[in-house]
């Protein structure tokens, strides 16, 4: 029995030490000598520890677990190409990407990544073929320099290589929702993703396709011969000690365990809640930038909050780190109220017939009729906003370097720095508490 085991988007499980401790137990339990280990992206951040240890902390689960082969997610590259590839250098897997180009000064096979490769479970011999996102190089600003092509062409011409030489052909995306369209279109067994953090196992035209989710809840196992897949969740594997030794002594080295706020009802911050509209994550935020910059209203990406254990209790820097574990500043920005109008359109959007918002503010009142998916109302301070009229805006550095969540916003809105995001969540929550609300700032109606 050909078997692959699927593990993705790992993030902020290296902040866990028994949960990676578990699923590298969990991976020793279920492999066997017929199985591949896979990973399909955003294995090396974000996270507490990947930020301190710059993506490096997850060289000791890869060097625990032996993965066969991995593919490249787009927050592989939050600390620039130097780092991924030293990153891919010290790891004992094959890194593989068929839609990145290889030239100078990108990845390249001088760094161990190749397009594809072909590794044995048990009798069978399986083609492996990594994808990853086009949009990365405008959703990673550090991967700008690199050429991504398209998936799907890229799938077919290795496929034309790799078919007469194997039994199986799988593909490793990084690619979310297109994963549906590269089993649709090519010749290929699964397609193993991540990207998107919803857990899926499903068939279309033929093809098994996974995701495992995120934060290294849950691995999925596939059966090659056939295609029957299922999930194992990482709760229920045993613990290396070992490797969990490791991670509490990488967590210890942060030294980011100073209590800033104690909350007395905790602030869920699931994917659902944030892109589900207002909630208290989101506004804490918001709120804790605009007092930072003194600005008349913020803006913080529903994205860029990650998910984790509520915040409860006696909250560390460390657990700050955790909802914006990026080491970007927050900027103040300029924009007039034409603008600011347009940025606000963007919050409110169905990219893909599903709605989501993907934006939490401050100081601002914005108003949506959910049937027609417009802005209605704009407001601050109880005051329309003045299409003419310059606004300050404090947000996050990153949506002013790139076109892929907010593109009104450009680097010319630029007007000052101030600390990195989660150093000024710490700031506001020694000065101010954490006690958030819902009041009212982002509404939908209708819809």
């Amino acid at each position: 029995m050909s078997r692959v085991l699927h593990y993705s988007d790992l993030e902020n499980a290296y902040d866990d030490p028994e949960r990676i401790a578990r699923l590298a137990g969990l991976i020793e339990e279920l492999r066997g000598s017929e199985t591949l280990l896979v990973g399909t992206g955003d294995d090396l951040a974000p996270g507490v520890c990947s930020l301190s240890t710059r993506g490096g902390c997850a060289l000791p689960f890869f060097e625990a677990v032996s993965p066969d082969v991995e593919t490249f997610g787009n927050h592989d590259f939050d600390y620039g190409l130097e780092r991924t590839r030293e990153i891919v250098a010290d790891s004992p897997q094959q890194w593989i990407s068929a839609n990145v180009s290889h030239g100078k000064g990108d990845l390249g096979e001088d760094a161990g990544v190749a397009p594809h490769t072909v590794r044995e479970a048990g009798d069978d011999r399986v083609g492996v073929i990594g994808v990853t996102d086009p949009a990365t190089t405008d959703m990673a600003p550090a991967a700008s320099a690199l050429s991504i092509t398209d998936p799907v062409a890229a799938i077919e011409e290795a496929a034309r290589k790799l078919r007469p030489r194997v039994e199986y052909l799988c593909v490793l995306s990084h690619c979310g929702a297109l994963d549906d369209e590269i089993a649709r279109r090519c010749a290929v067994d699964c397609v193993l993703g991540g990207h998107v953090h919803d857990e899926r196992i499903s068939t279309i035209a033929g093809t098994v396709c996974t995701r495992p989710n995120a934060n290294g809840h849950r691995v999925c196992e596939i059966d090659l011969h056939t295609g029957e897949a299922a999930f194992h969740e990482t709760a229920t594997g045993p613990i290396d000690e070992e490797l969990r030794g490791v991670y509490e002594d990488l967590r210890e080295e942060a030294a980011l365990e100073e209590v800033v706020a104690t909350v007395e009802e905790p602030i869920s911050r699931s994917r659902e809640l944030r892109l589900g509209g207002e909630c208290r994550a989101g506004n804490f935020v918001a709120d804790a930038y605009r007092w930072a910059a003194g600005a008349d209203c913020a803006l913080h990406n529903a994205g860029g909050i990650r998910d984790g254990p509520p915040l409860g209790g006696a909250v560390t820097v460390a657990d700050l780190v955790s909802l914006v574990p990026f080491d970007e500043p927050v900027v103040l920005a300029e924009v007039n109220g034409r603008e600011l109008c347009a940025i606000l359109a963007d919050a409110y959007r169905r990219p893909h017939g599903e709605a989501n918002w993907y934006a939490h503010v401050s100081g601002l009142r914005v108003v949506y009729d959910g049937t027609s998916d417009t802005l209605v109302e704009c407001s601050i301070g109880g005051e329309p906003l003045d299409p003419g009229r310059s606004y300050t805006l404090a947000t996050n550095a990153y949506l002013l370097s790139t076109h892929h969540e907010f593109p009104t916003l450009t680097p010319a809105h630029h007007h000052r720095d101030l600390d990195v995001q989660w150093q000024v969540l710490a700031a506001y929550a020694r000065e101010h508490g954490i006690s958030p609300q819902v009041d009212g700032r982002m509404v939908l109606q209708g819809g």
